[in-house]
């Protein structure tokens, strides 16, 4: 065939995307998750239970529960938020999704408008900045600590913000289990946070997809549960905690903002079986599956961890997060990891480089490694090999597995 649509194609679009040709040999990049904790019987069972009973509510949009998702879910939902983040919510305050990713892009296409601003942490999720970008917001980023967000940089950017009759759209937060740091915000700091949101007016945008993956199992309030003034939409995720292929997402939010954002989804409802599968499977199942999701994901870290030790030492820098499914990596001066992804991608080995992840500084001395799917000797192995690829490129680590690397 030789006709060129490339002359029809809108002239704004990203870069064309490159055909798939299968994953790398040693993959750390993505948010997939450990194959082997996949709950797959338990979900045919839940499949075949619930299609027994109610399949033919598949012949009508909505499954007789109305445009914000199977009702039996969200039920379920309630009931886990009350349970884990101390959240009091009703099920018509949560809309169902494809994915969390639809959850983002819904927020913003009913909230933003070009010339906007919004503030995001500095670090952050690497799909949050190409779409702000593409609605065209401004965007002031706030630096990330051991704790989170760093409240006095927001206070300060808040006031700046009001100084110049600004007022930003929301603050969009990872406050547990941060993506890509991997941190969990302090009780003591969410109060704050919300209170000085409240002060201002500005709404919180709170994405919790990783908050399940807490290796102690316990967590502070989510935002939302502190929150007094109905500001915090609270997004969530069955993709880390279940399987990231499932794409079921939520938002919580007062009615007054679903029926805008349902004003823009357009899809005729996300997904029913999966939704259907799901409510059947989490009523029996949910806490027991993640409590060993999390022991296999923990057992993960730790070889990642011992891999780092023994092939970079102590040329490297990290803290060992308190759950969820990244490691970021801070490598020594002059190696740029942007290079470095190019290069290790050619060997076969997939990270993601700091840059598309944070606006930082440094950032292009950062990776992150996401341990969650590879099996531990493949984290060994993996490791291993990007070592010496980092040696070749950039002549560090100069010694890992107790030996002196060749010459390049």
């Amino acid at each position: 065939m030789s006709f060129d649509f490339n002359a029809f194609v809108r002239e704004d679009l990203p870069p064309a995307a490159a055909r798939w040709t299968g994953f790398p040999a040693y993959n750390f990049v993505g948010g997939h998750n450990d194959e082997a904790s996949v709950p797959v019987e338990a979900l045919r069972a839940a499949a075949d239970a619930v299609l027994m009973r109610e399949g033919s509510n598949l012949g009508t949009y909505f499954l007789q529960s109305g445009p914000l998702g199977y009702r039996p879910l969200r039920e379920f939902l309630c009931a886990k938020l009350k349970r884990a983040a101390a959240m009091d919510v009703d099920p018509d305050e949560i809309l169902l999704t494809s994915g969390s990713l639809q959850a983002i892009d819904l927020i913003n296409a009913a909230m933003l408008a070009p010339g906007d601003t919004v503030i995001v942490e500095e670090s952050n999720y690497g799909g949050v900045f190409p779409r702000l970008a593409r609605a065209g917001v401004e965007i002031v980023t706030i630096p990330v600590d051991a704790g989170g967000m760093d409240i006095d940089a927001l206070e300060t950017a808040l006031k700046q913000l009001d100084g110049q009759g600004t007022k930003a759209k929301y603050i969009y937060t990872i406050p547990t289990v941060h993506n890509p740091t991997g941190t969990i915000m302090p009780e003591e700091r969410r109060i704050r946070f919300v209170a000085l949101a409240a002060r201002h007016g500005v709404p919180i945008f709170e994405d919790e997809c990783y908050s399940d993956l807490i290796w102690s199992g316990e967590r502070p309030p989510a935002l939302h549960a502190l929150d007094r003034e109905g500001l915090v939409i609270h997004v969530g995720s069955f993709s880390k905690s279940i399987a990231p292929a499932l794409r079921v997402g939520y938002i919580v939010a007062p009615w007054a903002v679903l029926s805008h954002i349902l004003s823009v989804k357009h899809d005729a409802g996300s997904g029913a079986l999966e939704q259907m599968v799901l409510a059947e499977f989490c009523a029996t199942h949910f806490d027991d599956h993640v409590a060993g999701l999390n022991r296999a994901l923990e057992a993960k870290l730790d070889a990642l961890i011992d891999a780092l030790d023994e092939h970079f030492g102590a040329s490297v820098e990290f803290e060992r997060p308190p759950g969820g499914i990244f490691l970021w990596v801070k490598l020594p001066e002059g190696v740029e990891t942007t290079r470095l992804a190019e290069v290790a991608l050619a060997g076969g080995v997939a990270v993601n480089p700091g840059r598309e992840w944070s606006k930082g500084a440094d950032a292009g001395r950062w990776i992150r490694l996401c341990f969650a799917n590879p099996a531990p000797e493949a984290i060994r192995d993996g490791v291993a090999r990007l070592a010496d690829i980092c040696h070749a490129e950039f002549g560090t680590p100069e010694i890992g597995a107790n030996r002196r690397r060749a010459p390049s």
